[in-house]
């Protein structure tokens, strides 16, 4: 199919996404958590979807929903999320799911779809696009806990009738490459009035927990000087971030304190213990790295200054991702074709499979705008124009690489 016929359904696209919306409905988003049984059951709907589509479906066993495509020659792969966070938005993920499947239907050809499993990271991260690279061990699947209620991924996926089915990895040499649709979770699409942001790189999100070790005591009986309060020990280093990190970052780096626990937590117990959740974000390494280096540095004076020992564990610290040029350019010019002037090249400060299935195959994403900059929230929202126009632009840029003359990418390793 040619560039210029490619044209999708928007009725049909708007229908599958409000029926998606469907499972799971929470006010105006959703609660749709991985492996629920409303998760599953928005599963099976897509499969169902899928294969109506002419692709064929499968459900593996992390719950990934992979349509694959007739024919031959090296494919490509379109796909997101289809779970939630919790009381949530209702496009984040299954949007970009629903377009790969619109653009499959209308193009016909040359596509497969997937929705990955637990994006959202409720029994840890990006499970299934690691699964699908083979970089999910069974180890790792045994040390799964639900961040909510320490419950095993082993039990979840057995509830959810995942256990014993095989898990899908890739197929050496069937791709071209990897395209991800997405709401852009920000504002700046939606404040500057565009229409498509065409995706540069996704940021390194680096995490760490710092705790602090005190003495727990009374707080109405233990005098203010031989106090050592992990809370007031974490106050101050917190106030050391943030007056000492713009100095060292870049434009468009963030840095967020997401959780703080203080023990026993009581009103009138001075803390004996806290801890804090720390993460940075930026798609330069170096950047990351200057970022940490000053981190370790603001940590190694509180630990010496006292009176509370500090700790600081590294938890996860993600290389960036790097978007393949060649679909930049064909993503531009489609954005070019139907909203001339309205779109622009920008990074994502949030995390994405793509990040992941960008160490297989060149990959790609595409954003629309979010009405106010909301996400994960229920209130979040995107002009329905907005979603049909980013699915036309994804099914030319998609007609357009099909006809180009990219060489399938070998898995490494």
């Amino acid at each position: 199919m040619s560039l210029s016929n490619a044209q999708i359904d928007g009725a049909r696209l708007l229908a599958d996404l409000h029926t998606l919306r469907g499972f799971g409905a929470y006010k105006t988003g959703v609660h749709r958590p991985t492996y629920s049984k409303v998760d599953m059951q928005s599963r099976e709907w897509l499969a169902e979807r899928m294969r109506e589509a002419g692709l064929t479906p499968e459900i593996d066993g992390i719950g990934n929903v992979i349509g694959r495509g007739e024919g031959e020659g090296p494919k490509l792969l379109l796909g997101s999320h289809s779970e939630s966070q919790n009381h949530a938005g209702w496009l984040d993920g299954a949007l970009g799911v629903m377009f790969g499947l619109e653009v499959a239907r209308t193009l016909g050809r040359g596509v497969d779809v997937a929705a990955w499993a637990d994006e959202e990271g409720h029994f840890g991260s990006f499970l299934g696009s690691r699964s699908f690279l083979g970089e999910l061990s069974e180890a790792d699947i045994d040390a799964g806990r639900n961040r909510y209620d320490g419950s095993p991924l082993r039990g979840a996926l057995e509830a959810a009738g995942l256990a014993g089915r095989r898990r899908i990895t890739i197929e050496p040499g069937r791709y071209k490459c990897y395209l991800e649709a997405h709401i852009e979770q920000g504002d700046v699409l939606d404040a500057m009035g565009l229409k498509i942001g065409v995706v540069t790189a996704i940021v390194g999100n680096w995490q760490f927990r710092i705790s602090f070790e005190g003495v727990q005591n009374h707080a109405g009986t233990t005098r203010m000087a031989i106090r050592k309060d992990a809370g007031v020990a974490l106050v101050r280093l917190a106030s050391e971030i943030h007056r000492r990190f713009p100095a060292i970052v870049a434009e468009r780096s963030v840095w967020t304190i997401g959780r703080i626990l203080l023990t026993p937590g009581a009103p009138s117990i001075v803390p004996g213990g806290a801890e804090m959740y720390f993460q940075f974000r930026d798609t330069d390494p170096a950047v990351l790295r200057r970022m940490e280096h000053e981190l370790h540095e603001i940590v190694a004076e509180a630990q010496a200054a006292g009176p509370c020992a500090v700790k600081l564990d590294t938890l996860t610290r993600p290389a960036p991702a790097v978007m393949d040029p060649r679909i930049l350019d064909a993503l531009d010019r489609a954005a070019e074709r139907h909203a001339p002037g309205l779109h622009q090249r920008m990074p994502s400060g949030a995390g994405h499979d793509a990040q992941f299935l960008a160490k297989a195959m060149p990959a790609g994403m595409l954003f629309v705008p979010s009405i106010g900059g909301i996400s994960h929230h229920w209130t979040e929202d995107t002009a329905e124009p907005d979603i049909v126009l980013g699915c036309q632009v994804m099914a030319d840029a998609v007609a357009a690489l099909l006809a180009t003359d990219m060489a399938p990418v070998p898995v490494p390793g």
